[in-house]
C-alpha cells in the first residue's frame, strides 16, 4: 500500500512481488525473436553462430554488470536513461530516454501483428481485429494496477521458461539417442554441411548483430524493481542470474538445434524450434510452436507497455516529456503515461495495415540500432559514474569487473560492431535511421539543456542525495 505523501506526490507503487520480479527479469529474455527470428541467424552463420551467441551474450552480461552497479546504488523506475542524465546531462537522458521509448512503442506494434496473425488464424477473424484486440486487453490489464502487470507477466514468463527448458530437456534426449521415435540424433550436423563456419567467419559477424538485439529485455528488471519493496535485492539476484539466463536458455537451445537440424534446411524456414520438434516426431509440433510464439508474443506485447510507459513517465518527472505523463492513480500506475505510449503505438499499428509497406518498414528501420546504442550508452554512462558514486559515499553492492578496462574494452566493441553495421548494406540503413533520430533528439536535448538553466540546476542538485534514497524519494524529499 502507498503512503498518503506518496499519492500526493504522484509516486509509483511497489506492488510488484519478488517472485514476479525475477520471473520479468527471466522472462525478459525470451522473445519471438528466440522462437523464430533464430533461423535467421543460423542460415547466416550455420552452426558457428553459437559463438555469435556466446559473443554477444558476453557483452550483454558485462553492460547488465555495469547497469546492476548503478541500479543498486540508486534504484529509479528510469534506468539507463536517469544515470545518463545524471553522468552526462540533460541531453544524455533525454535522448536515450526517449530513443528507449520509441523502440518498444515499436515492438507493441510487431508483436500485436504477430499474434493477430495468430488469433486471427485460429478464430477466422480478421488478423487487424485480432491485433487491437490482444493490445486493447492489455492496455487495460495495465492500467489497472502494477499488480495486474506482475501477475499475468509472471505466469506468462514461466510459460516460456517451462516451453524452453522442455525443449532442451527433449532435444538433449534425442542428441544421446534416447527419445523415442526420434528421426535425427547426434551432433553429426555441427560439422557436416561445409563444416561448422560453413560461410566462413564474416558470417559469425553478421549473426553476432541478430545475437546482439536478441538480448534486448534483460534491463527490463532494474525497471520494474523500482516498484517492489525490496529494489536493490531483486536487482542483485536478476544481475547475478544473467549468466545462466543466458547460457541456457540462448546458448543450450541453440545448440540443440544446430545440432539436430543441418543449418541449411529448407524447415528452418518455418522456425528452427519447430523444424526440431518435427524432426524429434513431436505430435501436433505446428500447433505447440503456435502457442509458445503467442504466448511468447503476448508477454513481449505487455512488458513493452508497461517499459514504454515507466520510461515516459520517468522522462515526465524529469521535465522531459508532457507533465500529465508524471500523473498516477491512487494505486500508483501512470495513466496518462500508458495513454500516450498506446496512442503511438496503436498508430504504427495502423500504419502496418492501412499505409504502403514501405511506411512501416521505415519506422521498424529508425529502430534498428537503438539495443546497441542503448549499451553503449550504459557502458559510458557507467564508466562516468563510478567514480561520483564513490564520492558521494554510495556502498557498491554490485561493482563491475576490473574496472576500467572492461568497461572500456566493452565501448571499444561496440564501436567496432557499429563500424560493421555501416560495412553491411542490409545493416547499414538501420544504423542510418537510427542515428539519425539519435541526433535529432540530442539537439533537442541540448536545446532544452541550455534554455532551461533552472531545472538543469535543480537537476544536478538531485544527484547529490543521501545514499539509500530512491529516486522518487529524492525528487520530493
Amino acid at each position: 500500500m502507498r503512503n498518503n505523501k506518496q499519492i500526493a506526490n504522484n509516486m509509483l507503487g511497489n506492488g510488484l512481488k519478488s517472485r514476479q520480479v525475477t520471473m520479468i527479469s527471466i522472462g525478459g529474455v525470451i522473445g519471438a525473436g528466440l522462437f523464430v527470428g533464430s533461423s535467421n541467424a543460423i542460415a547466416a552463420a550455420g552452426p558457428a553462430v553459437l559463438v555469435s551467441y556466446l559473443i554477444a551474450a558476453l557483452i550483454v552480461i558485462l553492460v547488465m554488470q555495469m547497469l546492476g552497479e548503478m541500479a543498486t546504488a540508486r534504484p529509479d523506475t528510469g534506468s539507463f536513461s536517469a544515470y545518463a542524465d545524471q553522468a552526462m546531462g540533460r541531453w544524455a537522458g533525454f535522448s536515450i530516454g526517449w530513443l528507449y521509448w520509441w523502440f518498444y512503442v515499436l515492438v507493441i506494434a510487431i508483436e500485436a501483428i504477430v499474434a493477430g496473425n495468430i488469433l486471427g488464424d485460429w478464430l477466422a477473424i480478421p488478423h487487424w481485429v485480432a491485433a487491437f484486440g490482444v493490445t486493447f486487453i492489455l492496455i487495460a490489464c495495465n492500467s489497472l494496477s502494477v499488480g495486474n502487470f506482475g501477475t499475468l507477466e509472471y505466469w506468462l514468463s514461466l510459460f516460456k521458461v517451462v516451453a524452453i527448458v522442455g525443449f532442451i530437456v527433449l532435444g538433449v534426449l534425442a542428441i544421446l539417442g534416447l527419445l523415442p521415435g526420434s528421426s535425427t540424433s547426434g551432433i553429426d550436423n555441427l560439422f557436416s554441411n561445409g563444416g561448422f563456419a560453413p560461410n566462413g567467419n564474416v558470417a559469425i559477424v553478421a549473426a553476432l548483430l541478430t545475437a546482439m538485439f536478441s538480448f534486448q529485455g534483460s534491463e527490463v528488471v532494474t525497471i520494474a524493481a523500482a516498484e517492489s519493496k525490496q529494489p536493490k535485492a531483486n536487482i542483485k539476484k536478476a544481475i547475478r542470474a544473467v549468466v545462466w539466463r543466458l547460457g541456457l536458455f540462448y546458448l543450450g537451445s541453440m545448440f540443440v538445434v544446430v545440432c539436430l537440424i543441418p543449418w541449411n534446411a529448407p524447415e528452418l524456414a518455418k522456425g528452427s524450434y519447430q523444424a526440431v520438434l518435427t524432426a524429434m516426431n513431436i505430435p501436433w509440433a505446428p500447433g505447440i510452436m503456435s502457442i509458445v510464439v503467442l504466448v511468447a508474443v503476448t508477454s513481449c506485447l505487455n512488458s513493452a507497455i508497461y517499459t514504454a510507459s515507466r520510461m515516459t513517465y520517468s522522462l515526465a518527472k524529469r521535465g522531459d516529456a508532457p507533465k500529465a505523463c508524471s500523473q498516477t492513480t491512487t494505486k500508483g500506475v501512470p495513466v496518462y503515461a500508458i495513454a500516450l505510449t498506446s496512442v503511438v503505438a496503436l498508430a504504427a499499428l495502423a500504419a502496418n495495415y492501412l499505409m504502403p509497406k514501405q511506411v512501416f518498414e521505415f519506422l521498424l528501420a529508425t529502430s534498428g540500432a537503438i539495443a546497441l546504442l542503448m549499451y553503449l550508452v550504459i557502458a559510458v554512462t557507467q564508466l562516468c559514474m563510478r567514480r561520483k558514486l564513490v564520492s558521494q559515499g554510495h556502498a557498491l553492492e554490485v561493482k563491475m569487473w576490473l574496472f576500467p578496462y572492461l568497461t572500456i574494452l566493452t565501448i571499444g566493441f561496440i564501436l567496432v560492431v557499429f563500424g560493421i553495421m555501416a560495412a553491411f548494406p542490409g545493416q547499414r540503413i538501420e544504423l542510418l535511421s537510427t542515428l539519425g533520430l539519435a541526433t535529432a533528439l540530442v539537439l533537442i536535448g541540448f536545446y532544452l539543456q541550455k534554455s532551461q538553466p533552472e531545472l538543469s540546476a535543480q537537476r544536478a542538485i538531485m544527484t547529490s542525495e543521501r545514499p539509500g534514497q530512491t529516486s522518487q524519494e529524492r525528487a520530493f524529499a
